[in-house]
């Protein structure tokens, strides 16, 4: 089989388009990943590695002192890799002020194949036996690309990101691309950096020997 290749990110057009057409396979999006590139679209499939770039610190990732105090008091259980299915299409799912997302029935079906090959991994928030909320992405040697997050119970997702960093951070992870800035994630955290530091970044993490492994249902304690 022919490795699959993209052009360099640095001929993307100002906007960060680099490339259109391909497919969603495993070993096209792992291609894109490891090249600092990710699809946006289907219809058709787009390809992108915005300047600059968004990431989050894993290191230094925190939430406000009352998030930080809501995320320890015991009321929500987190989990790893336990409910993918679910949190994606809860992600793709219309919310207040989203009427729909770009995470179509194609992108679905593309990261549950990444999930069963051990590339994708969702991050569950839990009240009680509600799946109260979720974040996903895709992990390959030290990166933790981040996809979509959603929430069904206020600040589960927030505090879901949370968890999830703690793992990270403990496994070892050394780079979370959040892609383009937001609102929220700027609330959160995330800054940006040039596409050139990013690469270099990527570059260093892609040398890591990273796994982020599956964690049952379990509560943080104060």
């Amino acid at each position: 089989m022919a490795k699959i290749s993209f052009p360099n990110p640095e001929l993307a057009d100002p906007d960060g388009l680099l490339a259109i057409g391909g497919n969603l396979e495993p070993e096209t999006l792992v291609a894109a990943y490891t090249s600092g590139v990710f699809p946006w679209t289907v219809r058709p499939i787009t390809w992108w590695s915005p300047n600059p770039r968004a990431v989050f610190n894993i290191e230094s990732f925190r939430l406000t002192s009352r998030m930080e105090r809501m995320y320890r008091n015991g009321r929500f259980e987190f989990s790893i890799d336990q409910a993918f299915s679910g949190v994606i299409r809860g992600c793709a799912r219309s919310a207040p002020g989203r009427s729909s997302t770009w995470i179509s029935p194609e992108f679905i079906d593309a990261y549950e194949k990444l999930h069963k090959l051990g590339i994708a991994h969702s991050c569950e928030a839990w009240l009680g036996d509600q799946l109260a909320g979720g974040v996903y992405g895709v992990a390959i040697a030290g990166l933790f690309a981040g996809e979509s997050m959603f929430y069904e119970v206020s600040n589960a997702s927030n505090l879901c990101l949370r968890f999830l960093m703690a793992q990270l951070a403990q496994a070892g992870f050394v780079l979370f691309d959040s892609q383009v800035i937001t609102p929220h994630t700027r609330r959160l955290g995330a800054v940006e950096i040039s596409r050139p530091e990013y690469l270099e970044r990527l570059k260093f993490a892609l040398k890591k020997n990273c796994v982020l492994g599956k964690i049952k249902r379990i509560k943080v304690g104060l």
